[in-house]
């Protein structure tokens, strides 16, 4: 098991996206404490883990609340002691499907926000805690839209380049006191609901089955085929566990060759 007696805190973990990692966390021996602010899908989560034989707890915690998050991260210290492993999978609740100008600033500007919010309290105080307590890692998820700017994705990717840019500094400011801090990069899974629900429309849009679509998107790239949820959750405890121990302030490309670096 790569994560065996970790403590981990998977913020958003009621997602769909936090739940496929923190499965993945808890499937590696990881005591992973589930985070989100509706208790019913991250009971939801914790119920699976359970019945695979894992351990999860739930609290109900706004991630862009620092006195909500520091409360709860005190709340699992005492219970349990230092936590090890972070992944911040929060929502940013973004509005595609249009150009930018016809959005509108506030719409373009709110995935932004919200990235920003979400992460700077996690990660800084995350990064604080992990530093006073012998190190740790701190995990993240971005789409390729980060580097590639594509049509019609509103403020999504330019969250994803701020949230981008944002860790590589944490983790310059953190690695000399042993915190590591990565992300996975996606193509958006199709399997994740957000993604099927766009990629849906699409195809209904051209007159083609889901499946069909999923394979003219795929033939694009070297693998022929695009990540689901399992397979970005499996690169999230790669870089979680101590096989990256020399990675930090860096991507996994998890887009299967469909964004070359």
């Amino acid at each position: 098991m790569l994560l065996k007696d970790n403590l981990a805190i998977v913020y958003g973990g009621s997602g769909a996206v936090g739940g496929a990692v923190a499965r993945a966390y808890a499937r590696e021996g990881a005591h992973v404490f589930l985070a989100a602010r509706h208790r019913a899908p991250l009971e939801r989560v914790a119920a699976e883990i359970a019945a695979a034989g894992g351990q999860a707890e739930v609290a109900l915690v706004d991630a862009t609340n620092p006195v909500a998050i520091q409360a709860h991260l005190d709340a699992v210290v005492a219970a349990a002691g230092p936590v090890r492993l972070m992944f911040n999978g929060v929502s940013w609740a973004d509005t595609q499907g249009s150009f930018m100008a016809d959005m509108g600033f506030d719409a373009m500007f709110e995935p932004v926000r919200l990235s920003m919010l979400s992460w700077f309290h996690t990660g800084t105080l995350m990064a604080r805690h992990m530093g006073q307590h012998g190190g740790g890692a701190i995990v993240g998820i971005t789409a390729n839209v980060a580097r590639w700017p594509s049509p019609s994705t509103g403020g999504f990717g330019i969250a994803c380049a701020a949230v981008e840019h944002f860790l590589r500094q944490l983790g310059m400011e953190h690695g000399p006191a042993g915190v590591r801090v990565c992300w996975v990069r996606s193509p958006g899974s199709p399997d994740a609901p957000g993604v099927r629900e766009v990629w849906q429309a699409q195809a209904e849009e051209r007159g083609i089955s889901f499946e069909d679509l999923h394979r003219d998107y795929a033939k694009t790239t070297p693998l022929r085929r695009i990540a689901g949820l399992t397979q970005v959750a499996d690169a999230a405890v790669l870089l979680s566990s101590d096989l990256a121990s020399a990675m930090t302030a860096t991507v996994a490309n998890a887009t299967g060759g469909g964004q070359i670096d």
